[in-house]
């Protein structure tokens, strides 16, 4: 966390916040039966398959329940503070 929260949504809450780690796990499905056929390891899924490349973290409000990236709720807390 490198800086304060603010939900952009309720925009009231500055301290109550659920952090949700995005954990990314590549896999071949079967097209038929949605069974895993095969999951990728070492980040070596092959040239069919593209890497997940979204955000590390997940920040939802413990106040409204709105989930948003952490930029989002950093750069409102940001904002907040130049306008206070």
């Amino acid at each position: 966390m490198p800086g304060p929260y603010l939900c952009p949504n309720c925009k009231t809450n500055k301290s109550r916040f659920n952090l949700i780690e995005q954990v990314a796990t590549p896999m071949k499905l079967d097209p038929q039966t949605g069974d895993v056929l095969e999951e990728f390891r070492n980040e070596n899924t092959g040239v069919m398959h593209v890497s997940y490349n979204g955000p590390d973290y997940k920040v939802q409000c413990g106040v409204c329940g709105l989930i948003e990236d952490e930029k989002t709720f950093i750069k409102h807390a940001e904002f907040d503070q130049k306008n206070s």
